[in-house]
């Protein structure tokens, strides 16, 4: 049996959490029950949400008061990095020990928002502190981009917070982007709550299909080796075959269209390796279609791992894949560029007319 550690780190990580645990009780479950009974998650799976705003906390709706870790930093850091750092280390002991009160774990998702105070200076912390204490862990990182709209303080912060990540010695990241996301979930409270939900879904396919039993195996192994391909960044798709058309060539192929994936990617251009993870009925498992697709899949995106699960139900397909390039996040640096330099103007402009302001009493003396 896999043991999976789940961290939801800060206000964005909380609420995907949140949205893991509604999906593990299948999508709903009575006031009581959220309390008094576990998700039934596939593996061994615990589950944490980590924040310095205990409002946050508060807000969650699945998940359960023993799961939800507040650190004590007054409400929040107030989107500034340097304080949610120095919070971590002062509570590092504390919330180290929580963990550790969960047993071993053969892979740990630390998902977080890569533009906020908490989990956007926690999370690659956190992260060091993981690999440090479990010798054989594996780390992914979830990291969620922001609206760009959002502003200058959360451009900056994501612009930073993606750098530490990628400077760290872990397993990949796999990204998450509002912006690309919200064009297919209107307006941007929907888009939150649809885009939540479309992470917790992905993942938890992707948990039970690493320990389920396979006609082809996909394994932590595998998982492993995708995620260490190209820049060690990617993505997940996923489609489910609705019963007009329950083509597996199709339900492959749909996986990894754009209003499938989670970041703005061209699987054919950009990828390095990849993983498809089929699930279905036997019936519809046409394992030498499913060969084909793989095999045109491999020509663009070099090795393909190919997982078969056998499971009543329409034809599901999660795909994974790592990036060679990685355009649309290099456009995020720049526009985060663009905007510290705007504030650094303002801010020098201002001072310039406060100095020109004081200037009117420079020679002159209180009276009284």
């Amino acid at each position: 049996m896999l043991n999976v550690l789940m961290l939801g780190v800060g206000q964005c990580g909380n609420r995907i959490l949140d949205a893991m645990n509604r999906e593990a009780f299948g999508g709903g479950a009575s006031k009581l029950s959220r309390y008094y009974l576990r998700p039934k998650f596939p593996s061994r799976v615990e589950t944490l949400a980590v924040n310095t705003a205990i409002n946050d906390l508060k807000e969650l709706r699945f998940t359960t008061a023993k799961d939800r870790l507040h650190v004590p930093n007054l409400h929040g850091v107030g989107a500034n990095r340097n304080v949610g750092k120095q919070a971590f280390m002062e509570n590092r002991d504390m919330i180290m020990g929580e963990i550790e009160k969960r047993g071993d774990f053969d892979i740990a998702f630390v998902i977080t928002s890569t533009s906020g105070g908490t989990g956007s200076s926690f999370s690659p912390l956190l992260i060091n502190e993981l690999k440090r204490q479990y010798k054989d862990i594996a780390v992914i990182t979830v990291a969620v981009l922001p609206f760009r709209e959002e502003g200058s303080i959360y451009l900056q912060n994501a612009a930073f917070s993606m750098r530490e990540l990628m400077e760290l010695d872990a397993e990949g990241i796999i990204l998450a982007d509002n912006q690309y996301m919200k064009r297919f979930s209107g307006d941007i409270a929907s888009a939150y709550d649809k885009i939540n939900t479309m992470i917790a879904q992905r993942l938890l396919f992707l948990i039970e299909s690493l320990d389920s039993e396979m006609l082809s195996v996909t394994d932590l192994g595998d998982f492993k080796t995708v995620m260490n391909g190209g820049l060690r960044i990617g993505t997940m798709g996923f489609y489910q075959a609705d019963s007009k058309n329950l083509s597996i060539r199709d339900a492959i192929q749909n996986s990894l269209k754009p209003a499938n994936l989670l970041y703005p990617a061209n699987v054919a251009d950009d990828a390095a390796r990849a993983m498809i993870i089929i699930q279905g009925s036997q019936e519809h498992l046409d394992v030498d279609e499913i060969t084909k697709e793989v095999e045109r899949l491999s020509a663009s995106a070099g090795h393909v791992f190919k997982g078969i699960v056998v499971k009543k139900g329409r034809p599901k397909v999660l795909s994974v894949f790592t990036l060679a390039s990685a355009p649309e996040l290099e456009a995020i640096y720049a526009q985060a560029a663009r905007a510290m330099q705007e504030e650094k103007e303002k801010r020098t402009r201002a001072r310039k007319q406060l100095d020109e302001a004081f200037a009117h009493i420079e020679d002159l003396e209180e009276i009284y």
